[in-house]
């Protein structure tokens, strides 16, 4: 299979078959490793105007994805390594609900899905997770909307840390 890199942390498959196992997996941790926001993923849609959007994406520890909410959309997690656990948040910022997540066998959830427009974060808590996103595309930018009560993707990193360990003291 082969793959085209978007950027660091974007790379699309080519064909009409995707297939992934191990040796995909280990690409997409060591990118995540590599690249400053922890993260990588493998599009298995051809490119962002696709109406569904399927997205194996890995995260490092190290990765704080800010509250978000997509206008319009609704998203699908199932993971597949790892735990990750994925915060709602009320419009205000308040801790609406706490989704602790890993894989099938393990007793957490590993299936979930928003279907609203709700503000929203994940936070891993293993070394990597991995799991497969669905979303319904086409992606434009404007379509999401970031929060004003929490540290934005251009926040210094350690406000973002500090942010996401707060949330951890939140947690069960």
């Amino acid at each position: 299979m082969k793959l085209i890199k978007q950027n660091d942390e974007i790379f699309y498959a080519e064909g009409p078959i995707i297939r992934v196992g191990s040796d995909e997996i280990d690409f997409l941790k060591a990118r995540a490793t590599e690249n400053p926001r922890g993260m990588a993923r493998l599009c298995a849609h051809p490119g962002v105007d696709d109406a569904l959007h399927e997205m194996l994406i890995v995260l490092s520890r190290a990765c704080c994805i800010p509250p978000h909410k997509h206008l319009g959309k609704s998203e699908s997690f199932h993971l597949v390594e790892g735990k990750l656990t994925v915060v709602i948040f009320t419009d205000e910022g308040k801790v609406r609900e706490v989704i602790p997540m890993a894989p099938p066998g393990s007793g957490e959830m590993f299936f979930y899905r928003l279907s609203e427009a709700l503000y929203h974060t994940v936070v891993p808590m293993s070394e990597f997770v991995v799991f497969h996103e669905t979303t319904n595309g086409p992606f434009r930018r404007e379509d999401m909307q970031f929060a004003v009560w929490a540290p934005g993707e251009d926040a210094p990193r350690e406000d973002r840390e500090a942010f996401v360990q707060e949330l951890i003291q939140q947690f069960p």
